[in-house]
């Protein structure tokens, strides 16, 4: 489906854009947390890696390479996470400090 040049690109709400934001901050959060854990234990392979997520290589490289906010991926990331029992702090709720 493609659009027209006369027909306008549909806008994201604030809010949906706020939880994107998030969205991408923690996907952050999350691959770095994976990706230092896979390091620790010595798993650099993409097979390694698809085999300690439990899901095909191609995916699971995509998935800790991905640049681009994508729906679903938080909740894949946390699943991965799970597996390899990572925990992820929570960031601090406050902002900077003054």
């Amino acid at each position: 489906m493609s659009l027209s040049p006369n027909q306008p690109k549909s806008k994201i709400t604030p809010e949906e854009r706020q939880r994107r934001a998030t969205d991408r901050l923690t996907m952050i959060r999350l691959r770095m947390a994976i990706g230092r854990e896979l390091d620790e234990r010595g798993i650099t392979t993409p097979a390694a890696v698809g085999a300690a997520l439990g899901m095909p290589a191609a995916e699971a490289t995509g998935l800790l390479n991905r640049k681009q906010w994508r729906e679903g991926a938080v909740e894949q990331l946390e699943a991965a996470a799970a597996r390899l029992g990572v925990r992820v702090p929570e960031p601090a709720s406050e902002g900077w400090p003054s």
